[in-house]
């Protein structure tokens, strides 16, 4: 999809579909909605104006209308995409409603549409064209890859329209006549929503196409493209660390693990104390729960347990074309967890990279075993800043059910780092505590700890508490743990969003990373 910014009044711009943006400026909870077109152009109200006033359209979030044929403009339909009310209205409201044009359009045909900017208070311009960028392109997404009927409904161009009425029509020639900044916010939405629709594609990948090996190549591909170092290693390079506990997960497939790593050096060399962010990701292929199997239902789904490997990935695609002053390497543990006659086993003891034993209680709690290795090699590379991404307990869902991903960090201001890029980026993450309080969970009798908690209480802070002990501590590696395992997959699909892999953490670490530029 190509994202245009064009200085154009949005009465006169002849489009298939021009789509304008509405809020719901009704004073209190419960009072009747009182729609309002976020454009102050006349010409638009006036189209619009006898369908606010008929009580048809609330304007709610997601909420839209069609008028054909609009009388006064040049478009050939007139979309009207609710926002929601006007006192909750931010850029991610506006990320929403792009989404929402763009899901209208897709079925219907269209292949280009025009979005008029929305003017309110309460928004300023660059982040909300970065929303709007985002919003439509991540939009432009569907899981049905392999049916042998499917018909490419992508939208090929969407037209951003500066439509405030002081243009009287005229059209400002363009990029010429606009602040570069506003282009640079397009841009940059661009480039993360793409790269979030790159993970997507990797996540909705079948466990059979999507092996280990097959993502190493992916990723190497990738590499090549955006101009990042890539590294690809299988079973010899983790017998030679002592990677044990990545082994051990790995052990029961035929399929062969990959350890994948990438580096990002930025153009201008950063100060000698500058952090290097080190980022890794949990690259489960496939995953049965090996030995201690899962069960049958929804074991499809398992295809998804590489998604933190996917998160990652992305990011770093991100971060190679935002070029941001900040070292950034990245390390993927991708393997299957399978239940042959190789296959470790509960009971077993396995040694990690860092030399700490670990006493297997469940073979399905891998994710946390092929983390402790990628952590421990990313800090032998030079990381000093972590952050790791997983799909790692079923538990975060059960504390903070669909709507947030769980954090866990043990630096209270790398933590308010990350939380405070959340207001945009969009994305929902609660923080959750791994204090040392915790730790006795993952003590073990006969070796240094044990793979799970063993009992159903706290059981993600239990996974945190057992990748705290491969960090550095002396001195202390600022790391971050999110478990996103439950924020993955929509089953539901959104009107501003397909079902399916969603594509969570891309923005927020790439936003992270670059904070740390500066």
């Amino acid at each position: 999809m190509k994202i245009n910014l064009l200085s154009h009044s949005a009465a006169d711009w002849n489009t298939p579909l021009l789509v304008v943006l509405a809020a719901d400026v009704a004073a209190a909870k419960g009072s009747p909605a009182n729609p309002m077109l976020l454009t102050t152009h006349p010409a638009l109200q006036a189209a619009a104006a006898p369908w606010l006033a008929s009580g048809e359209f609330k304007a709610a979030l997601g909420e839209t209308f069609l008028l054909p044929a609009p009388t006064g403009l040049h478009a050939r339909r007139l979309l009207l995409v609710g926002v929601g009310k006007t006192g909750q209205l931010s850029a991610h409201e506006l990320r929403q409603g792009a989404g929402v044009a763009v899901r209208y359009a897709r079925p219907r045909a269209l292949r280009e549409l025009a979005l008029a900017l929305p003017e309110h208070p309460s928004l300023t311009t660059a982040p909300a064209l970065r929303a709007m960028a985002e919003g439509a392109i991540t939009a432009d997404f569907d899981i049905d890859f392999y049916r042998a009927d499917r018909k490419d409904l992508s939208i090929e161009t969407v037209s951003i329209l500066l439509s405030g009425a002081d243009l009287s029509g005229a059209d400002l020639s363009g990029v010429d006549a606009m602040d570069a900044s506003l282009q640079t916010a397009v841009r940059e939405g661009s480039i993360l929503a793409e790269s979030q629709n790159f993970a997507r594609a990797l996540i909705n990948e079948p466990g059979n196409i999507l092996t280990p090996t097959e993502l190493g190549r992916r990723a190497a591909a990738m590499a090549a493209e955006f101009g990042l170092a890539c590294e690809v290693h299988s079973t010899e390079k983790l017998r030679e660390l002592g990677m044990g506990a990545f082994i051990a997960v790995a052990q029961g497939s035929s399929q062969p693990p990959a350890l994948i790593v990438l580096r990002y050096e930025p153009v201008s060399a950063p100060s000698p104390d500058a952090p290097v962010i080190g980022l890794v990701g949990k690259g489960i292929t496939f995953d049965t729960g090996g030995i201690s199997i899962k069960p049958a239902e929804n074991m499809d789904r398992m295809k998804y347990d590489m998604a933190g490997a996917a998160s990652v990935i992305a990011a770093m695609r991100a971060i190679a074309q935002l070029k941001p002053a900040v070292r950034v390497l990245a390390v993927i543990c991708s393997c299957e967890n399978m239940p042959d006659g190789r296959a470790y086993k509960p009971g077993d003891v396995v040694t990690a990279m860092s030399g700490k034993t670990i006493e297997i209680i469940n073979t399905d709690a891998e994710g946390r075993l092929v983390l402790a290795d990628g952590l421990h090699y990313a800090q032998t590379l030079g990381a000093t800043c972590l952050l790791n991404a997983a799909t790692l307990t079923g538990a975060i869902g059960t504390a903070l059910g669909q709507i947030n991903a769980g954090l866990f960090c043990n630096h209270d201001a790398t933590a308010r780092q990350f939380l405070d890029v959340l207001s945009l980026t969009g994305e929902k993450f609660w923080r959750m505590p791994c204090s040392d309080d915790y730790r006795d969970q993952i003590q073990s009798q006969i070796a240094d700890i044990k793979n799970t908690g063993g009992s159903r209480f706290a059981g993600a802070t239990a996974a945190a508490m057992f990748l705290k002990e491969f960090i550095g501590d002396n001195p202390l590696i600022p790391w971050i743990h999110l478990d996103i395992a439950a924020t993955t997959w929509l089953d539901d699909q959104k009107p501003w969003q397909s079902r399916g892999p969603s594509g969570i953490a891309i923005r927020t670490i790439t936003e992270w990373v670059r904070s740390y530029a500066g």
